[in-house]
């Protein structure tokens, strides 16, 4: 059990649970030694003591923390602190594309181009190691502010060389992205990737998944027999070479599709050129539905076991019977008949008696208040209640740290013999000295203060001073030397950095100046170059933003330059003219 304020191999400070996962909790901590906020994954306790999800989760962080790319999520730390395994990686602050489907509804072809290119490009350098994500869907592709996609869950990822743990006849994965060849128990290649991430780039230009079903197995099904639906049906000015991409990306048949992640890279970033935007629709080099897929089909339909499958966002078990289990089926049916029925007369038989059997008289919590933990977990369950595992720590100023504050339910109150307890422990009086934190990084400060259960707001105040920095802090409105206890706020000030532009046409700025402004300022720069005698060659004498007017990336920054004036005829200068000009009169 993992609470907030614990400290896992006695560095990474607990400060909030984040996200639940099907082999690990993940919680946001602060890094004591390096002063910096990550997410910790931690494995379930009821999984640290199987071996095989000991080995799987392990395999995830070798293979995770071998990739270096800045689309995928980086692996800070590897351990196991008295029995608990858990991997460091870096915080994201952002949020996944399914809450960006969920708000938008549907993304931009530009849009999903970008996002697709990003993770294409992460991947490929997981694939060059010859790693299978085998998860790819929404809910593991984070988007920071800035546009920045980040892979993230590497849960089940696979080294192709190293031994697959899992069995035989199991394949993982979510059933609405899952490749045909994994729906039928052939297992995972790089292409599977590459299925998953066609079916993405579909959902998020058209805002909804392409096979959709009223349980697990009518979808696997789906994406083993029918043809993806057409895109044009809802965007029909979708460029072809977009929709190709798509086509080749969620090809049934895994000939047909892109040998790896860095191909489909390469094809993502010319697809929006406007040579391409027209090109011939992509046709198929193999048969789509070939005599493997139809040969799984029944199969399929009878070995299909799904958990919460009638949620998109949840995972899918999908397992291949073998055929002497279709065999014994006859056999095994006539057996589980008989024990039908004999279960039905017992059943009868109880349902007669039991509200006589199971009448319970109901019974007092007692008030645990002030003791310590064991005391209080002994008092509780001699007089017949079970006490939760799952402790909530809370300050209060009054109850020793380590003594029992309160409990759910509370004390008093008349609940059955078996109910489970919630023991709601004190850390004591939480207040903290507040230090003078101008110049440190708000996140490091933020993180600390957040471990008090201290809430910390971020604010930002214009400058333009270009020596600060982004992420240091330039004021507080708590002073140095203040206490504040948990639950308090405290507001942290950082700079918002705003260049505006100098006065080009002040006769100090060479054309060289103004492009070395530009490019450090993401600014597209035009030049204009104009005759004129106004100015000397060279002068620049006009620009499209005055003199203090903010810097904003991404745009173009225009300015004109004077030129030599161009000589006519008449304007022919005495020292240009030759001997014959002289003697025809042009000089």
């Amino acid at each position: 059990m993992i609470m907030k304020g614990q400290k896992i191999s006695d560095r990474y400070q607990i400060i909030k649970a984040i996200g639940e996962g099907g082999m690990a909790n993940v919680y946001l901590a602060y890094d004591t030694i390096l002063e910096r906020n990550v997410a910790v994954k931690v494995l379930r306790g009821d999984l640290a003591d199987d071996e095989k999800f000991v080995r799987r989760f392990q395999r995830e962080a070798l293979s995770a923390s071998s990739l270096s790319h800045p689309n995928i999520v980086e692996v800070y730390d590897v351990g196991d602190d008295n029995g608990q395994y858990f991997i460091v990686m870096e915080y994201i602050d952002g949020k996944n594309l399914k809450d960006l489907l969920k708000k938008r509804g549907k993304l931009t072809v530009s849009e999903v181009v970008d996002i697709m290119s990003q993770i294409a490009d992460g991947l490929s350098v997981a694939h060059d190691s010859y790693i299978i994500h085998r998860d790819i869907k929404p809910q593991n592709i984070m988007i920071l502010e800035n546009g920045l996609v980040k892979i993230t869950d590497f849960g089940i990822a696979m080294a192709m060389n190293a031994t697959q743990l899992t069995q035989t006849n199991s394949v993982m994965g979510s059933v609405h992205y899952l490749p045909p060849e994994q729906a039928s128990g052939k297992g995972s290649t790089l292409k599977s990737d590459i299925y998953s991430m066609g079916i993405l780039m579909y959902e998020l230009l058209v805002g909804q998944l392409p096979y959709r079903g009223d349980n697990a197995v009518e979808i696997a099904l789906k994406h083993l027999k029918e043809p993806l639906p057409s895109i044009r049906d809802e965007l029909p000015d979708i460029p072809q070479s977009v929709e190709n991409v798509i086509l080749k990306s969620a090809a049934k048949n895994p000939k047909n599709r892109y040998n790896d992640a860095r191909e489909m890279y390469e094809d993502l970033k010319t697809c929006l050129d406007e040579s391409r935007l027209n090109e011939p629709k992509l046709e198929y080099q193999y048969p789509e539905l070939d005599s493997d897929n139809k040969k799984f089909t029944k199969q399929v339909e009878k070995a299909i076991s799904v958990e919460n499958s009638d949620d998109e966002d949840e995972d899918v078990s999908v397992k291949q019977i073998k055929d002497e289990d279709i065999k014994k089926e006859n056999k095994l049916l006539i057996i589980l008949s008989s024990i039908f029925v004999g279960l039905i007369v017992i059943v009868a038989a109880i349902v007669l008696f039991i509200p006589a059997l199971i009448k319970q008289k109901d019974i007092k919590v007692p008030d645990v208040s002030g003791m310590d933990i064991t005391k209080a977990i002994e008092t509780l369950q001699n007089e017949g209640f079970e006490v939760s595992d799952d402790q909530l720590e809370i300050s209060d100023d009054e109850v020793p740290e380590g003594k029992v504050v309160k409990t759910n339910p509370a004390s008093g109150s008349k609940r059955t013999k078996g109910t489970i307890v919630k023991l709601y422990v004190s850390t004591g009086d939480s207040q903290i000295t507040i230090e003078d934190y101008t110049g440190k990084n708000y996140l490091e400060v933020k993180g600390a203060l957040e471990a008090h259960d201290i809430s910390v707001l971020i604010e930002k105040k214009e400058v333009d001073d270009k020596d600060i920095t982004d992420g240091n802090i330039i004021g507080q409105d708590v002073k140095a030397g203040e206490k504040l206890s948990a639950g308090d706020t405290i507001t942290l000030y950082i700079p918002n950095v705003v260049t505006k532009y100098p006065d080009f046409t002040d006769g100090s700025y060479t054309i060289d100046d103004v492009q070395k402004f530009c490019d450090q300022y993401g600014i597209k720069l035009k030049i204009i170059y104009d005759s004129t005698s106004s100015y000397n060659a060279g002068t620049i004498f006009q620009q499209s933003r005055d003199k203090g007017y903010t810097v904003t990336e991404g745009t173009t920054f225009t300015i004109t330059v004077a030129k030599e004036a161009e000589k006519s005829d008449s304007q022919v200068s005495d020292s240009d003219c030759d001997e014959e000009m002289q003697a025809s009169g042009m000089c």
